[in-house]
């Protein structure tokens, strides 16, 4: 398994969470959670079905129906931010990339990337430059660019699901499943680009069940059981340690 070097130290904290909780009606999703990210790092949570993952990033990106039932600290850039709404939030840059890809199937390829730069719209010539860096990095979408959406096989809905979170030039992106409902090559594929995002200095939280692919591009970890965080450290160390590998490696 190929991992990252670790960042640790290497800039401030982009992204602070401090004791977040989360409610579902009277359940408790997340339970005091506490986390940062540093710039240009890329952080991943790993964990079960339902542990609260997605949840976690829903928050962060400001979710309208979660507003009234969050309590804690999510500090971006400097700035408490976890009673802004979803557009305010998205205007910081960061950019929230869904679970399930959630592509508009009947529009084109590239009205789906336009869209992702619609707070942009009215700077046409950098949103231009960002749609062929998009392509440059996707080449399957450019050749697809004039095709619906929904004609594109799941790994590329993926491709186009990341474009899209990219057009909007985020200073920090989240990642939520990438893998899901993905062949084994197409998720191998998912995770090399990734893998590219972060060799360019993207920074990244990432969500994800496959465990062993999530460390594999990862600086740091953090593992979420049942709404709270049990563990975490450096993304190689934890793909070596024997309870993770037993718990969440299949190992």
């Amino acid at each position: 398994m190929s991992v990252r070097p670790s960042t640790n130290g290497k800039q401030e904290k982009l992204l602070k969470v401090e004791d977040l909780r989360v409610f579902y009606g009277a359940a408790r999703a997340l339970d005091g959670i506490s986390f940062h990210v540093a710039e240009g790092e890329v952080v991943t949570i790993i964990g079960s079905n339902g542990a609260g993952k997605s949840t976690t990033l829903k928050t962060v990106s400001g979710v309208p129906e979660l507003l009234k039932s969050v309590s804690g600290h999510i500090t971006f850039a400097g700035e408490r931010i976890e009673k802004r709404s979803s557009h305010r939030i998205a205007r910081m840059g960061i950019a929230h990339v869904p679970e399930g890809r959630r592509v508009f199937a009947g529009s084109t390829v590239e009205d789906n990337l336009l869209l992702g730069a619609y707070r942009r719209r009215r700077l046409r010539s950098a949103v231009n430059a960002d749609l062929e860096r998009v392509y440059e990095r996707f080449p399957v979408l450019k050749e697809r660019r004039g095709q619906p959406a929904g004609y594109l096989s799941g790994g590329e809905q993926q491709m186009l699901a990341i474009g899209r979170g990219l057009m909007a030039s985020p200073r920090f992106l989240l990642l939520d499943e990438p893998s899901l409902g993905l062949a084994p090559l197409l998720v191998s594929q998912v995770f090399d680009i990734i893998a590219g995002l972060a060799a360019d200095g993207t920074t990244i939280l990432l969500v994800e069940q496959l465990a062993h692919q999530a460390l594999r591009v990862a600086d740091r970890a953090y593992v979420l059981e049942a709404g709270v965080i049990s563990g975490g450290g450096d993304a190689s160390a934890m793909a070596a340690d024997p309870h993770i590998r037993e718990a969440y490696l299949g190992a």
